[in-house]
């Protein structure tokens, strides 16, 4: 066995060396395929379809998408058309309330003359979400979601946006105003001490109701918040869509998230082998990825606050090497530290028995800065 293992060793490393990379001689113009998503409400809630073109893979790191420029619209039956909106970036919004008891098809027109059309559309109704909410663990916290299918809808589809209040490593609420050459008071649109950022999943969650009793979804996970995250640092926002597929868009966004989840293997089906419901009109044989899929969107918005979910605290790698500056930046070098914008002041210092500071004691604006990792805007929608 000892001689064996030298053989054994001297084969392998024979083998590896003569391997060579597979680089097969392909136009870029040979992967560009059209992808179509979207799931249209049908009542009025403003939707997105989103267009682009297939990345190559020969392409460099720093591609850039590319989108489309289109004419879309929905037509019923009866002959009726809705237009989509062209938001740019090749997203086109949908916000028209339909009749629910007519078919559709989807009608694309790309600015290179070349046209698309849908599959026959029948809209489904989506059951109502019972309940939102999340549960703290050791890992973090769970958020999840109730809901119960019915005869029309089996397959669901969620997904979510998130936004989520933070704060800067150190709070200031001062600024520097070269014109008076002075520290001043921010004004509360210029505050810079709370801040909002927000997302939007890419994460593909299915389930199909019918493998529970009575069609009872219970508690079904919707989205993990690992201990320690900024997200769960001040106040955080979920908004939840649950969309009804028929079977066909459940087995096509199933095998797209096992695609997503293995990419790299060799098994998982190329993005231009997955077949939609979306076909070219001059010829049926050039690959289309997309499916679309018309219906009401329920939707549902729950509120997690630090208190929900402590002790909680926050490891934000951005905030690292944070500190208060121990030395005092008094008013005759306001110009000097502050002027710059990079050093801010944090504290006042105050003389014994005096009332105006006779300087500040300062922290570098990354620490001190919320606005330079998101918005002081409240969102329209927030609840304190």
């Amino acid at each position: 066995m000892k001689r064996l293992i030298p053989v054994i060793f001297f084969c392998l490393l024979w083998i590896s060396a003569c391997r060579e990379p597979f680089d097969p001689d392909l136009k870029p113009t040979d992967l560009t395929v059209l992808i179509v998503e979207g799931y249209l409400d049908t009542e009025g809630l403003p939707s997105t379809l989103k267009l682009s073109y297939s990345r190559n893979i020969k392409t460099e790191d720093d591609f850039t998408p590319d989108y489309p420029g289109a004419i879309v619209s929905l037509r019923s039956e009866s002959g009726v058309v809705y237009p989509l909106t062209d938001l740019g970036f090749g997203e086109f919004e949908f916000a028209h309330d339909i009749p629910e008891d007519e078919s559709y098809r989807l009608y694309i027109s790309t600015n290179d003359g070349k046209s698309y059309t849908s599959d026959l559309l029948k809209p489904i109704l989506t059951p109502d979400i019972i309940d939102v909410g999340f549960e703290r663990n050791e890992q973090g916290a769970e958020i999840y979601l109730t809901t119960r299918g019915d005869e029309n809808a089996d397959d669901f589809l969620w997904t979510y946006e998130e936004t989520y209040a933070f704060r800067p490593k150190i709070s200031s609420s001062f600024k520097y105003d070269p014109e008076l050459n002075d520290v001043v008071t921010r004004n509360q649109d210029e505050r810079t001490n709370m801040c909002y950022r927000g997302s939007v999943s890419s994460d593909l969650i299915l389930e199909t109701s019918s493998r529970f009793e009575n069609q009872f979804v219970f508690r079904q996970s919707i989205a993990h918040i690992k201990q320690g995250d900024e997200r769960l640092s001040v106040r955080y926002s979920i908004l939840i869509s649950q969309k009804a597929l028929d079977s066909k868009a459940s087995e096509f966004w199933e095998i797209l998230r096992r695609n997503t989840d293995d990419i790299g293997s060799i098994f998982s089906p190329l993005p231009s082998n997955i077949s939609g419901n979306i076909k070219n009109d001059q010829d049926p044989s050039v690959p289309v990825v997309g499916y679309v899929s018309l219906g009401t969107v329920k939707q549902k918005r729950l509120f997690v606050d630090v208190r929900d979910v402590a002790p909680w605290i926050a490891d934000v790698p951005d905030y690292y090497n944070c500190f208060v500056e121990p030395d005092t930046v008094l008013a005759a070098d306001y110009g000097l530290s502050f002027g710059g914008g990079s050093f801010v002041p944090v504290v006042p210092i105050y003389p014994e028995n005096g009332f105006a500071p006779i300087g500040y004691q300062g922290a570098i604006r990354r620490c001190t800065d919320c606005t330079l990792r998101g918005t002081n805007v409240k969102p329209d929608f927030w609840e304190d």
